[in-house]
């Protein structure tokens, strides 16, 4: 259910107590029919990678991810948020219908998705998106510099035709979501949570090699770190950064940590070093590991070489008892479902 999407940035500046960049992500999914099991109507809430609310047309109610949300938000914020999603269910409902009428369809499963939030970054930067797509496919998205709604497909004209009229408004009404809102929400979510999301956890690193008749492949896995942005590549002589030919895809594990695999093609010359930089919030220095050179069973491991690591280990175990985040009160309406709200972006997102 949880459809990544390219987001549409804003940028702009305010004032940063916060560590790391931080993010708040809402998913509405609605379906034409069960065909796959799935509930009609589905709606998510994430701050970073954690879902922390949800609300399912099966289940008919809205419903804590994370213990901090079960024991911080009232009684109020649950009753509140399920009456807006009874009443944005059966727009969703409807918008999948208008969809398939814009594309001539009459037949068949499918969906309607809409993604909007906010990033809060380290520098104190804040960006904002506002997707949707159907079937998969970008339908429509919010123009961060230009505010205004632009359709990805022909089929989407007559719906960002509305939204952006002077009578609707969509964009500037979604502007003010973006920029003040949803930073407030998120700071929010953050006071409550702090304990697990501003935890710092620093990467375990290894090193190996492939060999093959006229090049090597040098292999670095980073694991077992928190949070997610990390910065890993291949060094030559260090100095040059040496070109990954391997997507850096950073994945989730288990337990709530992340991973990361670099991989690097090279043709070894005499006299020529290569090493992995780590950089990561939890390390007070860049981690440094050293490729030992060719073993005939490919297999080196490398030799972690991290500066001050006594310091950085005391660091980050000071950092997890340590709360970094002032409390800051958002409004008790605009949860995951601030969508619904009057500040917020419209909910009915196909309907002429």
């Amino acid at each position: 259910m949880d459809v990544r999407l390219v987001p549409l940035l804003i940028t702009l500046r305010i004032s940063a107590v916060y560590s790391g960049s931080h993010s708040l992500r809402n998913y509405y999914t609605a379906v034409s029919d069960r065909a796959f099991g799935l509930p009609e109507f589905y709606a998510a809430g994430y701050v970073d990678d954690t879902l922390i609310v949800r609300y399912s047309s099966d289940k008919d109610r809205v419903e804590a991810a994370t213990q901090w949300m079960k024991d911080k938000a009232g009684p109020e914020y649950w009753e509140q948020q399920k009456q807006v999603m009874k009443g944005t269910e059966p727009v969703f409902k409807h918008n999948v219908k208008t969809a398939m009428e814009r594309f001539n369809q009459s037949t068949g499963t499918h969906m309607v998705q809409w993604m909007y939030g906010c990033e809060l970054g380290d520098d104190g930067s804040i960006r904002g998106y506002d997707q949707h797509v159907y079937d998969g496919r970008e339908f429509f998205a919010l123009d961060t510099e230009e505010w205004v709604y632009v359709p990805s497909v022909r089929e989407a004209q007559l719906t960002t035709q509305k939204w952006n009229s002077p009578e609707v408004n969509a964009p500037e009404r979604n502007k003010n979501y973006l920029e003040n809102i949803c930073i407030e929400d998120l700071k929010k979510y953050l006071s409550y949570g702090q304990a697990e999301l501003e935890r710092r956890v620093h990467p375990h690193v290894r090193i190996s090699d492939h060999q093959s008749d006229d090049a090597t492949e040098l292999r670095c896995q980073a694991y077992g770190f928190y949070p997610r942005e990390i910065d890993v590549k291949w060094v030559k002589n260090g100095r040059d950064d040496v070109h990954s030919e391997a997507a850096k895809e950073i994945l989730p594990n288990p337990d709530g940590s992340y991973q990361l695999r670099v991989t690097a093609e090279i043709t070894p010359s005499e006299g020529d070093s290569y090493a992995v930089h780590v950089e990561h919030s939890s390390l007070k220095e860049k981690l440094i590991v050293v490729w030992p050179g060719p073993n005939k069973d490919g297999q080196n491991m490398g030799i972690i070489i991290a500066i001050a690591v006594v310091a950085v280990l005391l660091i980050v175990a000071a950092v997890a008892g340590f709360a970094i985040y002032k409390k800051r009160a958002g409004k008790p309406d605009a949860g995951y479902t601030a969508a619904a709200n009057r500040d917020s972006p419209p909910s009915s997102i196909v309907s002429a």
